[in-house]
């Protein structure tokens, strides 16, 4: 029987009780039928993995009490994915799969040929969530507020950003990452791809290098996670 395993944004130590969330409760109790006793996971994204038990619980209230710390915070490397705003669904799986790639900042931007006006952030915060109990990551990764990309580019701190382009001679990804380290973030634009004034843009900004994904057109949320994982593999934690 697996044990269920739960974000809390609450500190976590030996005999302290903690309250689930309402959500919380009714998933333990009606979903994964738990009851006082019964063993948990937690993790907050500060204080590690721990083990712990179902302390009381009732309806949509419980307690949950940690018991012993069984996995140590680790450092979250400085990795990020910029994605232009895309379609609900498609906005939500790349949001679960990248949180599935261990990537520390999600930032959705705008841009001149997005097919999305609008990102509901506290639904794809929701999603990562979900993501990070299921695939044993001990932190969540970082929604940030969608923005107009030009707007992004202007408040960028420096860190080398990859940028997905389709069209014209780049070199492909792998060479472009060759050597390439954490901090790094990596930046898909839309269905249509960026437009000759975004394209400008980025190729005047000494942060920003353009890769190639192959000689296939792939779909915006397909390109996300194919970078990602090229990146991940060469110069992330899938190295360690």
């Amino acid at each position: 029987m697996s044990i269920p395993r739960l974000y809390l944004d609450q500190p976590l130590e030996a005999g302290r009780e903690v309250p689930a969330t309402p959500g919380q409760a009714h998933y333990l109790g009606s979903v994964m039928r738990r009851g006082p006793g019964d063993a948990v996971l937690l993790f907050n994204g500060r204080h590690g993995e721990w083990e712990g038990r179902i302390a009381a619980i009732r309806k949509d209230r419980c307690a949950l009490l940690p018991e012993r710390q069984a996995r140590p915070q680790p450092p979250q490397a400085d990795t990020r994915l910029l994605v232009a705003a895309l379609k609900r669904d498609a906005m939500e799986w790349v949001v679960e799969k990248a949180t599935e790639l261990g990537i520390g900042l999600i930032q959705p931007v705008f841009t001149r040929r997005s097919v999305a006006d609008r990102v509901n952030a506290a639904r794809l915060a929701a999603i990562a969530q979900e993501a990070a109990e299921q695939c044993e990551r001990l932190s969540l990764p970082r929604i940030g507020a969608p923005q107009p990309l030009p707007a992004v580019l202007e408040a960028w701190d420096g860190i080398p950003l990859l940028v997905g382009a389709e069209r014209g001679e780049r070199p492909p990804l792998a060479r472009a990452a060759k050597g390439l380290h954490a901090p790094w973030a990596w930046l898909v634009g839309p269905e249509g791809g960026f437009d000759r004034v975004e394209l400008d843009d980025l190729a005047r900004r000494a942060f920003v290098s353009t890769a190639a994904l192959g000689p296939r057109i792939l779909r915006a949320e397909t390109a996300a996670i194919a970078g990602l994982t090229l990146l991940q593999a060469l110069a992330g934690d899938w190295t360690e």
